[in-house]
């Protein structure tokens, strides 16, 4: 077949993917090398894991009015430049605020990119072909999950954790020269005004909660500023949510959520992603910090995570044609939730191959669950609502992640305090991933509210046979 423009976009949109994808999961091994090289404990550099999707959250909301103002391949490139920009600084970085500040900026890049391609796709793209799509275009970034943890584990391990950053800059070279020559630079005819009250709302409502939430555990500021960030947080949050009620356009439209199946793909996307995302934080603590693993060893452990998530992506569409969205949503959650608390279970004498099974199985359920909260939110939302849909579902799921990143940290921050450690040991995970085991399992309230025949043009699902499920 020949290579057209229209099939090569979809992979042009994946290298972006590929950066961002590979980027969480390599930072992520090398957590520990970096703070002892920066002089900072594994704990306190969580602040630059919320601090990017933290910038990644705020930023998102007015990537879509950029690209419809701007276009979509000045918006693209763009976001290469400072997405690799950031990544420089942070290689550079001698101190916690500089690496902190240096992952915001790749933060705002990433945020640049991500929804601007996921709203193309799901304008090209045809509902009943919507589920295919979305494992297809996946897979390319799937890549970097895929070498993300051994190759940031060989590199700490056997070069410097400085190089984890500076692979970005060919791959973002050649991001730049394809989304330059094969993306087209289309822009709103007509774009709305840019909604700069609630923009700036958003910015300070989801900042100081996640931010402050971060902070107040790991003492980096005074206890009353963390407090004063939650409270101005709390504020602008409430405040943004009578301001959207009468805004005509608002940067983040939160009457999607009527929609039971948008409500569900993202707020129960929320709680799920709560829970699973606290994981890639508090594995390779455990295997090195715990199990006194190197950080290739654990990068090659995790590493079936990112595998099983791969091998699942060719099933999806299989999966949700037989059982429709919402047993399959309801009965998986329970079942990768139970996969994440069974990590706690991980002692030291414990095989590597049980602890890669568990792991592998792991990322099936969690990537069949992540493939369909993001397919089912847009199953009922009109065409012209869609660039703001793909808005609140981006902010969301960014946000959920930091939130992980948080509760994780908190969690093992309070069974060191109950046991009386002065040292993180192995013996502070277990209660950490029975937390998030069972956050995770909570968003099954919200995929049982569903419709029974939900997403049944999405699934290509018999009318008579969805309304039996």
């Amino acid at each position: 077949m020949p290579l057209t423009r229209e099939r090569l976009v979809p992979f042009i949109v994946a290298v972006a993917l590929f950066m961002e994808n590979m980027d969480s999961t390599v930072i992520a091994t090398a957590l520990p090398a970096i703070a002892a090289d920066i002089g900072t404990s594994p704990i306190e550099l969580k602040l630059a894991v919320t601090s990017y999707l933290l910038a990644l959250a705020i930023f998102i909301p007015v990537s879509g009015w950029m690209a419809d103002r701007f276009g979509a391949r000045t918006i693209f490139r763009t976001a290469i430049v400072v997405f690799v920009a950031g990544s420089v600084l942070c290689a550079v970085s001698g101190a916690l605020w500089h690496f902190v500040l240096a992952r915001f900026l790749q933060g705002m890049g990433g945020a640049m990119m991500s929804p601007v391609g996921r709203l193309v796709l799901i304008r090209a793209v045809d509902k009943s072909k919507l589920v295919d799509a979305m494992a297809l275009v996946t897979l390319p970034a799937l890549i970097g999950p895929l070498l993300g943890p051994p190759l940031g584990g060989f590199l700490t391990t056997y070069a410097s954790w400085h190089w984890i950053f500076f692979i970005n800059v060919p791959i973002g070279i050649i991001g730049f020269v394809l989304v330059t020559k094969f993306v087209d630079n289309v822009k709103a005819e007509v774009p709305d005004p840019f909604d700069t009250v609630g923009m700036a709302l958003v910015a300070l409502g989801i900042g100081g909660l996640a931010f402050g939430s971060t902070v107040i555990s790991v003492r980096v500021v005074p206890l009353a500023a963390s407090l004063t960030l939650l409270a101005v947080g709390a504020a602008a949050t409430f405040a943004y949510v009578l301001y959207a009620r009468r805004a005509p356009a608002p940067v983040i439209d939160l009457s999607l959520l009527a929609l039971p199946t948008f409500r569900a793909g993202v707020a129960g996307g929320f709680v799920f992603r709560v829970g699973a995302g606290a994981l890639p934080f508090l594995m390779p603590l455990l295997l090195q910090i715990g199990f006194g693993m190197t950080p290739f060893e654990s990068g090659m452990v995790t590493f079936a995570t990112a595998f099983g998530a791969m091998v699942m992506k060719t099933l999806v569409p299989r999966i949700l044609r037989r059982f429709g969205f919402r047993a399959t949503m309801s009965v998986n959650a329970l079942l990768a939730a139970g996969t994440i608390a069974a990590c706690g279970l991980f002692v030291p004498g414990t095989p590597v191959w049980v602890m890669i099974a568990v792991l592998l199985t792991g990322g099936l359920f969690r990537s069949l669950q992540f493939t369909s909260v993001n397919t089912i939110a847009f199953a009922d939302v009109e065409p012209r609502r869609m660039s703001r849909a793909t808005s609140l579902a981006s902010v969301s799921q960014q946000l959920s992640v930091s939130t992980g990143v948080t509760v994780g940290a908190l969690a093992l921050e309070t069974a060191m305090a109950v046991r009386g450690d002065a040292a993180l040991t192995a013996a502070a995970f277990p209660p950490a991933f029975a937390t998030i085991g069972l956050i995770a399992a909570a968003s099954l309230v919200f995929f049982l509210r569903m419709p029974a025949d939900a997403g049944a043009e999405l699934a290509r699902r018999k009318g008579d046979r969805s309304a039996q499920d």
